[in-house]
């Protein structure tokens, strides 16, 4: 349901943890567990005894309204050291990677064009600032989030 919210928040920096294919129990379970709390639009969900401090019944409908909605929930603003922070596969954080050591782990423009790389340790993606990351920072802007 909030597949594009979650990938959004990754953006923004924040831990998101996103799987359209468990079970509501499942949900809840690791929300608990994990001290994470649900984002979602499905009310039962919501009234789930774990669930009842650790959950947002989304009601906005657009992403730029969802992403306004859960960040005021949770009384954080964007930051801009954050964004693209986290691998956006996994949500660990990304580390900065030196030039010499992406050499064979990303395109040869890539690597002629670029100067700043990072990495993500787990899941071994390398990241580097495309065009997407000052449309990432404009739409931002544009939604008035940064």
């Amino acid at each position: 349901m909030l597949g594009s919210l979650a990938r959004w928040l990754r953006i923004l920096g924040f831990d998101t943890f996103y799987d359209n294919r468990i079970e509501d129990g499942e949900i809840a379970r690791r929300c608990a567990a994990e001290d994470r709390l649900a984002l979602t639009q499905d009310r039962r969900l919501v009234q789930r005894r774990l669930l009842r401090e650790r959950s947002l019944l989304v009601q906005s409908i657009g992403l730029e309204e969802q992403l306004k909605e859960t960040l005021e929930f949770l009384g954080r603003y964007v930051q801009a050291e954050q964004v693209l922070s986290r691998c956006l596969i996994c949500t660990s954080p990304i580390r900065a990677m030196t030039k010499p050591e992406v050499r064979q782990r990303v395109p040869p423009y890539v690597f002629r064009t670029q100067q700043h790389f990072k990495y993500c340790s787990v899941c071994n993606r390398v990241y580097w600032g495309g065009t997407h990351r000052r449309r990432i920072l404009r739409k931002l802007e544009k939604w008035g989030l940064l």
